[in-house]
């Protein structure tokens, strides 16, 4: 294994490790603060904060671009990343209500699912007729079933919390409003990736005329998206501080420890997507197949395992741990099937050969 390889799936391990960890901090604020006063200032340090004043130092000239493009150009990846937007802010709803384990599992399997057939759907319909299209639609159909039976654990996991519970009614409408939540933020996440597939013309403008490497320009895009999803988010946040009249809660002396954890919470977050870069970048055409599936699988794994750690699971019967296990494996194994009909697509192109060859 090359050193390039080594440190590019070194890089995507460490951003799975933050991607499945940013809610971890969230189980360490006090029970009694309001949803909205943790991941409003999360949002804020997301998309305004972060990008405004990390990115700059990694994609030269980032505000240059996007005013070159024109507003034609930008506009695309800046609505699909409102809709983004819509789904983190729902996904950090779904961890109040059914926890990170079933959270993670769910929105992940959501966003493999419309992530993977969204992009090809709007640039690559004939590609459904060819043999890597048919492997990645199996991949995709794989993933949902694996959402099926990670639902199937959470309908278990419900019913045997319900057994301590007496209020039993509740909580299986909590799990199920919690499931609906997750599944929803999944679907609304993976408008990330077609966001994405909207800015070939910002990257190429990036790369041409301020001379960024491709994994650079990479991140003028990433602006554009988070900044789409600064609307959704922080306005939802914003609303409910009003509803709730809790803006006086960023007020007190105990918000100091709030934001601390929010500000952790974000930076995992965007290092998630930094570490992505770095090493998708290093593995070149294996990026997009084998790095994918090793980021998505990996996540998908650390999301879970925080979840067992922080006792989630404790009160859950057997069949249902069982069950989640197996909806993790099943998912796994969708992104596996995925990522080879991504390496299928790759190599049926002149260019993925090329490249492909040139990095053997």
């Amino acid at each position: 294994m090359g050193t390039d390889t080594f440190l590019g799936f070194a890089f995507i391990l460490l951003g799975a490790m933050c991607g499945g960890s940013f809610g971890l901090p969230s189980k360490f604020v006090a029970k009694d603060t309001p949803w909205e006063v943790l991941w409003g200032p999360f949002f804020l340090f997301v998309t305004i904060l972060i990008p405004v004043l990390l990115f700059p130092f990694i994609a030269n000239g980032l505000f240059a671009t996007c005013s070159e493009a024109g507003f034609l150009v930008i506009a695309m990846p800046i609505v699909f990343g409102f809709l983004w937007g819509l789904g983190s802010m729902t996904l950090g709803l779904s961890f109040a209500f059914i926890g990170l384990s079933l959270a993670y599992a769910i929105n992940y399997g959501g966003q493999i699912i419309l992530g993977s057939m969204g992009p090809i759907l709007i640039w690559g319909r004939e590609d459904l007729t060819k043999t890597h299209g048919f492997v990645i639609m199996a991949g995709v159909a794989i993933c949902l079933a694996g959402v099926v039976v990670c639902g199937k654990a959470a309908i278990l996991k419900s019913r045997s919390a319900e057994a301590e519970d007496a209020a039993k009614k509740q909580g299986g409408v909590t799990m199920l409003k919690g499931l609906i939540l997750a599944f929803g933020s999944g679907l609304l996440c993976a408008c990330y990736s077609i966001a994405f597939s909207y800015g070939d013309e910002v990257r190429a403008i990036s790369e041409t005329s301020f001379g960024n490497a491709p994994w650079r320009a990479t991140f003028v895009v990433t602006a554009l998206i988070l900044w789409g999803g600064a609307v959704s988010s922080l306005a939802y946040c914003g609303f409910k501080l009003a509803k709730n009249k809790t803006w006086g809660q960023l007020a007190q002396p105990k918000i100091g420890r709030v934001l601390v954890i929010a500000l952790i919470m974000a930076l995992l977050h965007d290092g998630a997507i930094l570490f992505w870069g770095l090493g998708a970048a290093r593995l070149g055409p294996l990026g997009v197949g084998v790095g994918y599936a090793v980021f998505m699988s990996f996540a998908i794994i650390v999301g879970n395992v925080n979840g067992f750690l922080t006792g989630e699971w404790k009160k859950a019967s057997q069949q249902s741990v069982r069950w989640i296990a197996a909806g993790i494996v099943v998912l796994i194994i969708g992104v596996s099937v995925l990522a080879k009909g991504n390496i299928m697509k790759m190599q049926a192109t002149p260019t993925g050969v090329q490249e492909q060859q040139a990095t053997e």
